[in-house]
């Protein structure tokens, strides 16, 4: 009889099994273990346990021999050629590892909140709204003109753009070209026209 070695009070429901479901036994409270019955072959034994985790091993059962031989096993590396290291039996099977499922609540960290991405974007966000009054302030009239100007014609751009009307987007992006083309346009031709100087009024007088 083979033994799993583990506290009985951790150690919980186990078994045993080769190739999954061929064949299987359960682990006393003391930690002993028994599969009956089993069919010459070579097979795969694993500990199912819920706290613990165990390593699986290589069990060859011969024809001619009742004592079978028993090899570590890696999972996914090939059954064939078998490894020339051979284990004592009965099995002893230690726990490689207690299973953790929960994880414990990670305390307050005011250095890593400020490392976040997003909570940056946030502080900058505020240090600008609040700047903002005083760098309107140093600022020219014209240039804080054109700055709101540009504010809204931006707001005006997001708020078609999540409205899904990119044609009204495009308008509002560009609606404040437009009144400077028309003024350059009529400032240009200005000049052409006849000046209304004093010459020309007496012109029509003598007439």
């Amino acid at each position: 009889m083979s033994t799993v070695q583990a506290y009985a009070s951790t150690l919980g429901h186990t078994r045993v099994i080769l190739d999954g479901s061929v064949a299987s036994g359960s682990v006393t409270r003391d930690g002993r273990f028994l599969i009956p019955s089993v069919e010459p072959g070579t097979y795969i034994l694993s500990v199912v346990s819920h706290n613990h985790q165990f390593d699986k091993f290589r069990i060859d059962i011969p024809t001619q021999s009742s004592t079978p031989e028993v090899r570590a096993y890696a999972p996914g590396t090939p059954l064939n050629p078998p490894s020339s290291i051979k284990l004592s039996y009965p099995i002893l099977i230690t726990p490689r590892g207690q299973n953790a499922y929960f994880v414990p609540p990670q305390s307050f960290n005011l250095l890593g909140m400020f490392q976040n991405p997003m909570m940056l974007m946030m502080v900058f966000g505020g240090v600008m709204m609040l700047s903002m009054p005083y760098l309107l302030k140093s600022m020219d009239p014209e240039m804080v003109q054109e700055f709101k100007e540009n504010q809204a014609k931006l707001s005006n751009f997001q708020t078609s753009l999540q409205n899904g009307d990119l044609k009204s987007s495009y308008s509002a992006l560009m609606s404040g070209e437009e009144p400077r083309a028309v003024v350059s346009t009529v400032a240009a031709k200005q000049p052409n026209s006849a000046p209304n100087t004093p010459k020309n009024r007496g012109n029509k007088k003598r007439r």
